[in-house]
């Protein structure tokens, strides 16, 4: 299958739960992150080219991130359901400026799982 993602996926060590922010709801847990979008997994089904606010509840213990939630606009580019019966969401950001590009670089710098092969 081919790939349309302009960066690696980055599978994250961290626990970090995946909220709309209107309403405020947890749709589910991050999965793996770039710059350009996220997966996330969860109970909440998405209709694909919806436009949403996600809140992602990050670590707090990175220096370089702010206080207060990571917010971000984001499109549901793929949803699909797994074979367990999880909700497979893949989001693209949508025009996330350079402040929110520096916050994900340094999310995934500080937690990305290093595989060995």
């Amino acid at each position: 299958m081919f790939d349309k993602r302009k960066d690696p996926r980055k599978k994250l060590m961290a626990f970090t739960p995946v909220y709309t922010l209107k309403p405020k709801k947890l749709i589910g847990y991050l999965e793996d992150l770039t710059t350009h979008g996220a997966r996330v997994v969860g109970d909440v089904a998405l209709e694909a080219d919806t436009l949403v606010t996600l809140v992602i509840d990050f670590p707090k213990d990175t220096a370089s991130l702010p206080p207060e939630p990571f917010t971000i606009q984001a499109r549901v580019a793929r949803a699909s359901q797994d074979e367990a019966h999880y909700e497979n969401l893949g989001f693209e950001f949508v025009e996330p400026t350079a402040a929110q590009v520096a916050v994900l670089e340094a999310v995934i710098q500080r937690y990305e799982f290093h595989r060995t092969t």
